[in-house]
């Protein structure tokens, strides 16, 4: 499932000469340079170079792709995150192969060079894969696997502190089957995944080589997806390892890898090669990509398994929802109202007073120094009260509709969230939150928002075989069973039918919603598909598109923040940080005030809540 295989025909010696011709005089012939090494295999460039060393006494622009190793361990400058993902991912034999490579191009051990330049625990299970004496993938301990699951979550879960040594025992010599099977069965033990009892155990480069090791365990190919998508994403690329990837998986899975990208970030590899390259470099770099999946619908056969695997981890795991703002003892409302007010009166305000009260308090207690304050002045500020006004209404109000925050709002609430909602929208505005939606809207989004606004009795049966029928039906009909199905049924429900819908029709449900929808319609199916996966990465990503680039949308970064800030910011925190390599925290440093302005406002029973 590589991109790039033999090329037939070959001749060594007549493409030497043909690169020797396109680099000789002025200038080269950078097309037939690029046409000729990424058509070639990595054994057949290897020739080319010999061959060209002895018609021309020197060495070609190929050089050894197996020797890039020790540029990263060279004392200060070792790079960590390189080792990591060198020795999780390769076999045995290839971890062998590049232990003799290495000796014979520096004379050197790399064993010692790790030793000397990594520590701890790190530096245990380094050399423990370094070793490239993990079992077999045919081999299963089939008596052991309950027990290992359990020795894990002895090792970590169950005790205080962590047994490394176990972790590092059995995860560094288990094979890939065996130890698959050890982690569905620790999923049931701790019911939680294995990446969360080490994301909370273990910490630094250590707990990075571990999840890498368990990442590689689950999905080679994701891992290099994410690996892939972290090198481009953001300022800069990071060009060493966007090359390594691209030219070592070029010949093993970068079918799969491609598939894999696409099945986690919404866009194909070659759409981001393209966006975040340029120049030969990018065309190098697609040639090597092979191809565009964003056209596809339909899996390769481990990505397949991927995907159903994913969902299955999903409709498992209980996660345990944690928010960031909890109520304080000893509250006392009148005297937060006395000490807000001092502080915003008079010539300007003291901000620091503002957000310690209104950020240390549950929407319950603000709610309660909100109605002391108006009993205090016989009113809430002026600015307050338009700030509320402007969040209640604004997002049904003719050209004004905001159809992001609509479908944001209505796919992440539960059936009681919305039902109190659908109450206090009419209690504000003297009309049902239905009729405004259906004033503004219109079509199949119109119907898609009212089904999302109302609260739906949950069947007992699985309906994928229905969505797979529905993929092949008239656009209208397509969408009557889409809407049927996905805006009434529960999360937990859902989970399961987009799990099945992978078995039955080798199809990928969000590629579907991208291909054969649009517009409103395609937005909003998307955000429950991603909301029913892993619904605090799905307002990890809204954070994150409501601060990149230029501007800031603070009405939607606001929004989130407050609403969500007693349920799950917590596990926002947490997914931010792992599909963006940076923390909430950073993104927010300058909308501290704005927030805690909104914070005060807030209502629980208010349409932006």
């Amino acid at each position: 499932l590589g991109t790039v295989a033999d090329f037939p025909d070959f001749d060594a010696n007549g493409d030497a000469e043909a690169l020797y011709n396109a680099m000789k005089g002025f200038g080269s012939d950078k097309e037939a340079i690029l046409d000729l090494v990424t058509s070639r295999s990595n054994g057949q460039r290897q020739e080319i170079r010999s061959a060209y060393k002895s018609l021309y006494g020197k060495n070609t622009l190929l050089q050894q792709n197996e020797n890039l190793n020790y540029f990263f361990i060279i004392g200060a400058g070792t790079d960590e995150k390189c080792l990591i993902e060198i020795l999780a991912s390769r076999t045995n034999q290839q971890i062998h192969d590049l232990v003799a490579a290495y000796n014979d191009a520096y004379g050197r051990d790399i064993e010692q060079d790790i030793i000397g330049d990594t520590s701890g625990h790190f530096k245990k299970m380094l050399v423990v894969l370094l070793q490239g004496t993990r079992e077999d993938d045919g081999v299963v301990h089939e008596e052991v696997i309950e027990e290992d699951a359990q020795a894990l979550f002895a090792a970590g879960e169950e005790q205080w502190g962590t047994d490394e040594s176990i972790f590092i025992m059995l995860l560094g010599n288990r094979s890939v089957t065996h130890l698959q099977l050890v982690f569905d069965e620790y999923q049931k033990i701790a019911e939680k995944s294995i990446e969360d009892s080490i994301k909370s155990e273990l910490s630094g480069d250590f707990e990075r080589l571990m999840l890498a090791v368990v990442q590689c365990i689950r999905s080679r190919p994701m891992f290099f997806a994410k690996r892939l998508y972290k090198s481009m994403k953001g300022l800069g690329t990071a060009d060493n390892t966007l090359i390594r990837i691209m030219i070592s998986r070029s010949e093993i899975d970068m079918l799969d890898i491609r598939e894999c990208f696409r099945l986690r970030y919404e866009k194909s590899l070659h759409n981001m090669i393209q966006d975040d390259t340029s120049g030969e470099y990018k065309r190098t770099l697609l040639k090597l990509c092979g191809g565009d999946d964003d056209i596809a619908g339909e899996f390769f056969p481990e990505a397949a398994q991927i995907a159903y695997k994913m969902w299955e981890i999903s409709a498992m795991t209980k996660v345990q929802l944690r928010g960031t703002v909890h109520p304080i003892s000893d509250f006392d409302p009148g005297s937060d109202a006395q000490d807000l007010r001092k502080a915003m009166k008079g010539f300007g305000t003291d901000e620091d007073t503002i957000i310690e009260i209104v950020a240390k308090r549950s929407n319950e207690q603000r709610q309660e120094i909100r109605h002391v304050f108006k009993s205090i002045l016989g009113r809430c500020e002026g600015s307050i009260s338009r700030v509320r006004a402007q969040f209640c209404s604004k997002y049904c109000n003719g050209a004004g509709t905001d159809e992001h925050a609509l479908i944001e709002i209505l796919v992440t609430r539960s059936n009681q969230e919305i039902q109190d909602m659908c109450a206090a929208y009419k209690k504000a505005f003297k009309k049902n939150l239905e009729d405004a939606i259906r004033s503004d809207t219109s079509g199949h989004f119109c119907r898609i928002l009212v089904s999302l606004a109302q609260t739906h009795y949950i069947p007992p049966l699985p309906f994928s075989q229905a969505l797979a029928d529905a993929c092949n039906a008239e656009s209208d009909e397509m969408m009557d069973k889409f809407m049927s199905i996905l805006c009434t049924r529960s999360f937990p429900h859902l989970r399961r039918v987009f799990q099945e819908f992978v078995r039955c029709s080798n199809k990928d449900i969000e590629q579907i919603i991208k291909k054969e929808m649009s517009g409103d319609i395609k937005n909003a199916m998307y955000a429950i598909v991603r909301s029913v996966k892993n619904q605090p990465s799905y307002l990890a990503d809204r954070l994150y598109k409501a601060m990149k680039g230029l501007g800031t949308d603070d009405r939607a970064l606001i929004r989130i923040m407050v609403s969500r800030s007693e349920i799950d910011l917590f596990n926002i925190r947490k997914e931010f940080k792992d599909t963006h390599d940076t923390s909430l925290h950073d993104f927010i440093q300058v909308e501290a005030l704005v927030v805690s302005v909104a914070l005060l406002v807030s209502h629980n029973v208010c349409v932006c809540v």
